[in-house]
């Protein structure tokens, strides 16, 4: 019969076909890698797949690629981090707010300046201790006869070397007080130095505080001819005349005649001077410092993290390994 004949050949071309093709005849399950041709699969069949006999559990990217920050070495590189980077800008922080401080100084010492001068004189007792807030800023008064008279080499005016005329003035205190009446040029001499007044005088000028040799200018050299003393204060004169002296001294609003009137200092590290923008400076270096420390961090991490996939196993080729051994 036609229909019998056609069932028969049907069922030989299926039997061709499980013999021809044995992979399909085996099923879908048969194939190591579970990969479909695109007839029976479709599109899916382009995804890359991995050997069925491949384990599929993974580890963590986390625990894998950034656990080399658990060794030791890198322990010690976080620790230091850590540490760094605070003090690198509490540093920056603490100078800043040292210039700040300078800023703020500045700012008063014009002020008080400007009021200063049109601001009555005060007693000197009233105006003691020197503190960094009177000195080369308040004016003062005192009365009494000037005494012994010194010289001050090597200071500059204008741009000129010159001398200090320094005489003490015997107050009723008991106390003397040194008093600058004026500069002169050229070399320290006792000839061109004039006498200080005869009497009771009565003195009014910028309260300073005591030198201290080598600094703010202040000449350190020793040796000097009897009747001169490298610095203004107490215990530079102290061995030099028989009584007391003011741990202070002033200088003359005007000075007396032939001589050029010393304008008042501010006190060393007050101001906007040299040192006020060191600490400027080295505010912004304490802040790059800390940016170059975490800089470092990260590219350090960067490189590591290169490493690690360079040096990682291929999971298709472990996998390949793994079934060729078995």
């Amino acid at each position: 019969m036609p229909f019998g004949r056609a069932a028969s050949v049907i069922a030989r071309l299926g039997n061709f076909e499980r013999v021809t093709n044995p992979i399909a005849s085996r099923g879908p399950a048969a194939h190591p890698a579970h990969v479909l041709t695109e007839a029976t699969k479709g599109p899916e069949a382009r995804r890359r797949t991995y050997p069925a006999d491949m384990p599929r559990h993974r580890t963590p990217y986390c625990q894998g690629v950034y656990r080399f920050l658990l060794t030791p070495r890198w322990w010690g590189i976080n620790v230091f981090v850590l540490l760094a980077v605070p003090f690198c800008v509490f540093m920056g922080s603490w100078q800043l707010s040292r210039f700040e401080g300078r800023v703020h100084d500045s700012r008063v010492a014009a002020e008080q300046a400007a009021s200063d001068r049109h601001e009555t004189a005060r007693p000197l007792d009233g105006m003691l201790p020197v503190d960094r807030s009177t000195a080369g800023r308040r004016r003062v008064t005192a009365s009494g006869t000037y005494g012994k008279q010194f010289l001050v080499p090597g200071r500059e005016l204008d741009g000129k070397h010159g001398f200090y005329v320094l005489s003490l003035l015997r107050t009723g205190s008991g106390k003397a007080l040194p008093v600058v009446r004026g500069w002169l040029p050229g070399k320290a001499d006792a000839a061109k130095a004039p006498v200080p007044p005869a009497g009771e005088v009565t003195v009014t000028g910028v309260l300073e505080a005591p030198e201290t040799p080598g600094d703010n200018g202040v000449s350190a050299q020793s040796g000097l001819p009897a009747g001169q003393t490298p610095a203004i204060s107490s215990a530079s004169l102290v061995n030099l005349v028989p009584y007391k002296l003011y741990d202070a001294w002033i200088t003359l609003d005007k000075a007396d005649s032939g001589m050029k009137a010393v304008p008042a200092t501010a006190p060393a590290n007050t101001g906007l001077d040299l040192k006020a923008f060191q600490n400027l400076g080295y505010t912004g270096e304490w802040f790059v410092f800390a940016g170059f420390v975490v800089f470092m961090w990260f590219r350090m991490l960067r490189r590591e993290l290169e490493f690690s996939r360079e040096t990682a196993p291929d999971p298709v080729s472990q996998g390949g390994q793994e079934r060729a051994a078995v």
